[in-house]
């Protein structure tokens, strides 16, 4: 593996920002100081004074595969990721088959070993039954367990009480929840059909996955926890009502945290009639009253990470109906750009990439610091790009951001030390490797 050495850097990492070179052998970062232009090496970068920072570790993506390979799959997908930035990503379990049990996930970690640009890892999903499958997982080697408390497919939707005691009081790494209450939902969806029959307009999402919705399931998760002491994950955060659940504070003081999505960053309410299926997704865009306040919520420190939800589908299926339009979006190539549209860059590196090592006790990863995996990202802060059909990358050809402009671009992506992504370019030939967990 050829040595690197990027120079004249911004470097941000752990709260601040200052010139830095960097050099990295081995896959590592060796050595890091104000200058190494004295430091020999195979390739030498000058970062002409852009951001570098950690690679987002993604904590939260759906990349399709095994079985849905029609709409994403694990190469195309990494390669969006490491075209947005990301260098590490944890799938999630609703696939076909369902990944319920250590050997499917086990032959997910064989697949990925050949198709994946970036460094991952998957959630075993809990079932209203399989109990036993997630109490004998490695936490060395697994990311966590995945839970669906309300409207999900495929066998993923636990809703049996008892199984969800045993999952709180017994599991001991960290739970990504899925927040919304079935029940709820279907009686909303029932009273938009007796109203607009099969036509109901995309307008009505948010009334449908509704603030209660959300709020219900989030407030049982947040008591379980509490009561037995869990330490969970509250995915995709869409209204204020839930943030009230929250507390801001040093992370290393919580056992409940929550994430941000670009979309919900982005987004309301409004946009729906724009937008249409192509911003439905599950939990719903909200108001514009609630995207201000999951804004302020990353910044005072309620929500602690932000990850993706990359969910993609077929153009073709999101141009039906509300009814028949699946719900999910590509994100994960927008997901940085999105973030520093919003944040400080050292509050960008926080909530991307300290703060998801931290919760998911990620090795040697999440940080830019001498001994760890060099996974990094520049970020040309300067350099504003408007997403469009030439430079969207996901398998599924289209992104819910098409014809916005950010104030930003990912210039390069080092995943392990490989340059991954370069000036619009997937290094399609390198392989990430799987994470491993310091528990």
């Amino acid at each position: 593996m050829q040595t690197t050495l990027i120079t004249n850097a911004n470097l941000v990492n752990e709260g601040e920002s200052r010139p830095a070179d960097v050099f990295i052998k081995n896959g590592r970062i060796e050595k890091i100081a104000s200058s190494l232009t004295d430091q020999q090496a195979d390739q030498v970068i000058d970062a002409k004074g852009r951001a570098l920072l950690p690679g987002m570790i993604d904590c939260h993506v759906h990349f399709r595969e095994p079985g849905l390979e029609a709409k994403a799959d694990m190469h195309s997908e990494s390669g969006a990721a490491v075209a947005g930035g990301v260098t590490s990503f944890m799938e999630m379990p609703n696939t076909k088959p369902a990944a319920i049990t250590n050997a499917v996930i086990e032959d997910k970690f064989a697949l990925a070993a050949t198709k994946s640009i970036a460094n991952y890892s998957f959630h075993l999903g809990a079932s209203n039954s399989n109990i036993d499958e997630l109490l004998a997982m490695n936490p060395k080697t697994v990311c966590g367990v995945k839970l669906f408390m309300g409207a999900s497919t495929g066998g993923l939707l636990v809703d049996r009480f008892q199984q969800l005691e045993n999952i709180f009081s017994q599991i001991k790494v960290p739970i990504s929840l899925h927040c919304e209450d079935t029940n709820t939902i279907r009686d909303h969806e029932v009273a938009a059909r007796a109203k607009y029959g099969e036509n109901i307009p995309f307008n009505q999402h948010h009334l449908i996955r509704s603030e209660d919705a959300c709020y219900k399931s989030t407030a049982l998760a947040v008591e379980l926890a509490t009561k037995y002491d869990a330490q969970i994950h509250v995915l995709h955060l869409t209204t204020a009502k839930e943030l009230e659940l929250f507390k801001g504070g040093p992370l290393a003081d919580k056992k409940i945290t929550g994430e941000a999505c670009p979309h919900m960053l982005w987004f309301s309410a409004d946009d729906y009639d724009r937008k249409g299926a192509l911003i439905k997704c599950n939990p719903s865009i909200k108001t514009k009253e609630d995207r201000d306040a999951i804004r302020q919520a990353v910044i005072d420190g309620k929500i602690d990470t932000i990850g993706t939800d990359h969910a993609p589908h077929l153009w073709e299926e999101k141009q039906n109906p509300y009814g028949s339009a699946p719900s999910g979006l590509p994100l994960i190539q927008s997901a940085m750009t999105t973030a520093v549209e919003f944040f400080p860059l050292e509050m960008v590196a926080e909530k991307t990439a300290h703060n998801p090592s931290r919760i998911f006790k990620c090795l040697e990863r999440g940080f830019i610091r001498e001994g760890y995996w060099a996974d990094l990202v520049l970020i040309d802060t300067e350099k504003p790009h408007t997403v469009s059909k030439d430079n969207i990358l996901y398998k599924c050809g289209w992104s819910p951001f098409e014809g916005e402009t950010f104030k930003s671009s990912i210039d390069k992506t080092w995943v392990n030390g490989d340059l991954a992504f370069d000036e619009g370019k997937i290094n399609t030939d390198i392989r990430g490797q799987r994470l491993l967990f310091d528990r």
